[in-house]
Order: C-alpha cells, then structure tokens, then sequence
C-alpha cells in the first residue's frame, strides 16, 4: 500500500475514535457557552460606500455561464508589487488556477502552469510566504481538508504545495500531517522565527499546529478551544508590541454574533471566546495593519441586524477597540454581492462572498481580494480585487457613495479558456462533476 493511502486509512481511523479516548482532555478546553453581556448588537458606526467605484476594481479571474470561480486567497511579496492569487473553481471546489501580478494588482496573468495533482485537491486556497530557522523563504499553498466529495465528512487531511523561486515553479500537492477542515489564513512567527503557529478548524473546535522547518512538515493538530458549530476560520492578529494575539472567530450557528478569543503567553493558552460586536460579525475575518497603526478587516457581513448583510464589507478601527469592545472608526462597503435582492431582509438572502485576503502596500494602499457576483446577468462568481487608502475614506463623509463614470466597468483580464486551451480538464469532466455537485449544494451555498 502507498504512503499516501496509509495516512488516509490513519486519519479515517482517527477520526472515529471517540473523543475521551483521545489524548486531549477537550472537555477542559475554554469554550463560549452563552452571549456575552453587554455587547453591541446594532450597526451604529459610519459607513463609507466604495462598492460601485469601478474605476478602483480590477477583475483577476472572469466568471462565465458555465465557470464559477471561487473563494481566493493572495499573497505580495517583499518588493510590494508581485502578488499571487489562488482560487478555486466552484463554491470551495477544486484547487488549481494561481496568477501573477508584477504590478500590485493592476494586471494579472493567465493561470500559472502547476503540478497535475493540484486539481485532485479542494477546498478554499491559502497562499503564505513563509522563512524558516535558517532565512530560506518559501511560498506556500494549503488545499484540502474538507472535501466535498465526501460530503464534508472526516478525515480533513490538509495538503501543501511550495515554491522556491518566488512562484516560478511548484512542489505537488502532498499531505503535511494536519488535520483541519478549512487551509489556514493565519500563520505566525515566534521564537524570533524558530517556530511558526497555524490555526484551523474542527466540527466544534479551534485547532493549532507548528513548524520549526519553515512549513515543510506540521506537528499534528491540538484543540485549543470549542466553539459552538463548524467553521470556525480563525484569523489570528498579533499587537503592535507583540504581547497580546487577538483570534477573530466566525459563529456558524448563526445563533450569536463572530466571537473573538485572546493570548497573552504567545498562543500558548487561550481565553474562552465571546462575542464580538455586531459591526464585526461576519464570515472568514482577514485583518492587516495599516502604516498609521489602525487595523482594517474585511469579512463577508453577516450581522442580522447590518444594512449590507450579505456583502463584502470592511472594518476600521484600532487593535485596542476590539480588545474592549469599542465600535471602531466605521465600516467600508467594498463590493455588493448582486445575488441579493431589494427584498432580502439582513439575515436572509445569498450571502455567498467574501472569502478574501487584504495586502498593504508600501504607500498604505490596501487591496482587497475575494471573490462574488459581480454583474448583473448570467454569469457566475468572479475573482475581484479594489484599492484604497485610509487618507481617501477617512476624508469621505458618513454615507458617501462614490460613484466611476458610465462605461467605467473593468473588462475581464482573463477568462476561463475555451476547450482545447490551457487547464482542460477544468472545462471537462471536472465541471461536469462540479455542477452535480452544486446542483446539491444550492440551498446551501452560502454557508461556508
């Protein structure tokens, strides 16, 4: 039997051992157990609408009737201007296409070529630049864990591929020993970069795992809180003096608001969640420091008491704001998710958008990636990305819509390729098996 087949086997195993036989003593582990007093839940900060700005968007990757392309992740390199974008073709379907920019984001490739074995692997795609012990940098790509294919049931064997030429060539797809439902957005240094910490997700539990080899191989995963459903995404933010980390989380019971967990010791333990405010309730948080020290995070927004439920919105505020629960300095609409309708009340509707990453560049431009429907008309989901900086929205007054000249819609910089043309076997038997899926899926669509 194949190594590959004999983890699988593991991991199956693995999965239905009880949890008192495992090692972990979860029922030990902080856990949110009931709404937290006291917090905001209304949206009553400003909001700056920048979403029908066309003149700041730049299409990555086009959907057309037939190719839906899906959740995406970036990530820029050191000379802040080559940036990558992975994503998916179908909702949190199968990993392959990655392009280029040399320009932050402006222009983008056509997909790069990787290893065949990429299109065996799904999921929603996490891109990482990570250097190890001895200063050797590498960049990443994280796939798999769940797996629609199997109805999204254990085992949530996660997946890597690297590159060691800044994205020129790629490593196939192979496990690294974690077991996690969603590839990770967050990955931290510690031990002045002898370790690094990734944070995932279990039905129930917020797990964690570490590298001292730069991300070639992964401790197993330990659980380090319980949350109250699947899908947890964790985004993982670490103060300015380095003392404190901030866990973003989402609340896929839909039962409470997105909670939020903290460390003191370098991520060794974790406080029991709680509740965060209604203004950053939302779906897979993504947050970056901007050069003015505030923070902004982008999630897809699903407070049901927010006018933009449904959208791919933005918070701006300060680190310390979320630590005490103060509203922040406002919120940006970035894109508006066509799918919804006038009529669609906050807390109903497709909400399917919003996973997402965010670059700063040099000059403290932000450029904020994530995939929807962007158009009117029958074409599915598109990769997207918009720009903007804090001096722009800071000097925007509270419900200031911006609005690009007629005409201005950016046209597509590349299309799903006709038969014959590059990544067939996207365009083939894959989609055809893509679109039984989601015939399946779209009650559902907007749930992860």
């Amino acid at each position: 039997m194949k190594p590959n087949c004999l983890r699988t086997v593991f991991l199956i195993l693995l999965a239905s051992v009880p949890a008192f036989a495992q090692s972990e003593d979860v029922a030990q582990l902080p856990a949110f157990k009931d709404p937290t007093p006291g917090v905001n839940r209304k949206i009553d900060m400003p909001l700056i609408d920048l979403s029908d700005d066309k003149d700041r968007h730049c299409v990555v990757a086009a959907g057309t009737e037939s190719v839906y392309q899906g959740h995406c992740d970036t990530v820029l390199l050191p000379d802040g201007k080559t940036m990558f974008t992975a994503w998916c073709l179908g909702h949190a379907q199968w990993i392959g296409p990655i392009a280029k920019s040399t320009d932050a984001g402006r222009t983008w490739s056509k997909p790069l070529n990787v290893p065949d074995n990429w299109k065996e692997t799904s999921n929603t795609p996490a891109l990482h630049r990570l250097v190890a012990p001895d200063a050797r940098a590498r960049l990443f790509c994280f796939a798999d864990g769940l797996d629609w294919s199997r109805q999204g049931k254990p085992p949530y064997p996660m997946h890597q591929s690297y590159s060691e030429d800044e994205g020129e060539t790629w490593t196939p797809m192979a496990p690294n020993g974690v077991e996690g439902e969603v590839p990770p957005k967050a990955i931290l240094t510690f031990d002045n970069g002898k370790r690094l910490v990734m944070w995932s997700d279990l039905p129930g539990y917020v797990v964690q795992s570490e590298s001292r080899d730069g991300g070639l191989t992964w401790s197993p995963c330990r659980r380090i809180l319980r949350v109250p459903d699947r899908w947890s995404q964790p985004c993982v933010i670490r103060s300015s003096d380095g003392m404190t980390h901030l866990m973003l989380l989402r609340e896929n019971s839909r039962r409470h608001q997105s909670l939020f967990s903290v460390s003191r010791d370098s991520a060794k333990t974790w406080t029991a969640p709680k509740e965060l405010p209604a203004t950053l309730t939302g779906d897979r948080h993504v947050a970056k420091f901007c050069p003015d020290g505030r923070l902004v995070v982008a999630f897809r927004d699903v407070a049901k008491s927010s006018p933009t439920y449904g959208h791919y919105v933005a918070w701006v505020g300060g680190f310390e704001d979320i630590l005490a629960s103060k509203p922040g300095d406002y919120r940006i609409k970035l894109f508006h998710n066509t799918l919804r309708k006038s009529s669609d009340k906050p807390g109903q509707g497709n909400a399917d958008c919003g996973y997402s990453d965010l670059e700063v560049l040099p000059d403290g431009t932000i450029i904020a990636t994530t995939y929807l429907k962007y158009a009117e008309g029958p074409e599915k989901h598109s990769v997207i990305n918009t720009r903007f900086t804090l001096a722009e929205t800071d000097a925007l007054p509270a419900g200031q819509v911006r609005v690009s000249s007629p005409g201005q819609r950016p046209q597509p910089l590349w299309r799903e390729p006709s038969a014959g043309g590059r990544f067939p076997f996207f365009l083939h038997g894959a989609l055809q098996r893509r679109d039984q899926t989601l015939r399946s899926m779209e009650q559902r669509s907007d749930q992860m």
